[in-house]
């Protein structure tokens, strides 16, 4: 029952303060199409990257986890012309499928996808000199610490970083879990907890896509204040 009433709830915004979207719509039905996991942000979750995106000023973005592209239009449509929205995705065929979906959102001027392990991609950026407004990490979570290190490598004072998937239908809370996914997450929350140079939250989430969360950090100057 709660999972159903959940899901009722998300329609009901949906329908009230998202709407339906061609881009979007078909970038979930030729993603499922080609067989990828439905992974993607609820419609309700994407409009708030959107929003944080736009509230932050974001001009560069940095996407870690690409699947088909969902998040990666709510993101870059946040972006003023000029702007530039990188994402990073392991898989290549995945990564044709979202290239596809963002082409023909309109967003392809905009947005870059490189394939590759993200671990072996994020250096590059770092050399070739990218600093990021806004950081969105939604890929492998036993990465999430390594994808936190470079974030902070990647971005200055006043930049946002959220990470998706971080509640785990609860599993969070144990500390013994044989998951890796689990302990990636908890890692990854402890090491902004502990870090000088972030102050963060974390939100839980019900609805369509079930039982999950984010962690928001924005990433400070060290100073209490």
């Amino acid at each position: 029952m709660e999972s159903r009433r959940w899901a009722e709830v998300d329609d009901y915004f949906n329908g009230l303060l998202v709407g339906s979207d061609p881009a979007l719509d078909a970038a979930v039905a030729d993603s499922e199409a080609a067989g990828l996991p439905p992974h993607q942000v609820a419609p309700n979750q994407g409009k708030l990257l959107h929003l944080l995106a736009r509230i932050q000023g974001a001009r560069t973005i940095l996407e870690i986890g690409t699947l088909g592209g969902y998040s990666t239009i709510w993101l870059a449509r946040a972006l003023p012309p000029e702007g530039r929205l990188i994402s990073l995705e392991a898989d290549p065929g995945h990564a044709e499928v979202a290239r596809a979906n963002i082409r023909r959102a309109g967003l392809h001027g905009v947005t870059e996808i490189r394939t590759g392990f993200a671990l072996e991609s994020l250096p590059r950026l770092a050399e070739e000199g990218h600093s990021f407004d806004l950081v969105f990490i939604d890929a492998d979570k036993p990465g999430n610490p390594g994808y936190l290190d470079w974030a902070l490598k990647l971005t200055r004072p006043g930049a946002l970083i959220v990470a998706d998937n971080v509640v785990r239908d609860g599993e969070v809370v144990d500390a013994g879990s044989a998951d890796p996914r689990v302990q990636g997450v908890r890692r990854f929350t402890e090491l902004v907890a502990a870090h000088p140079r972030l102050s963060a939250t974390a939100l839980q989430t019900v609805g369509g896509k079930g039982y999950d969360g984010f962690v928001l950090a924005l990433v400070t100057d060290g100073s209490p204040f």
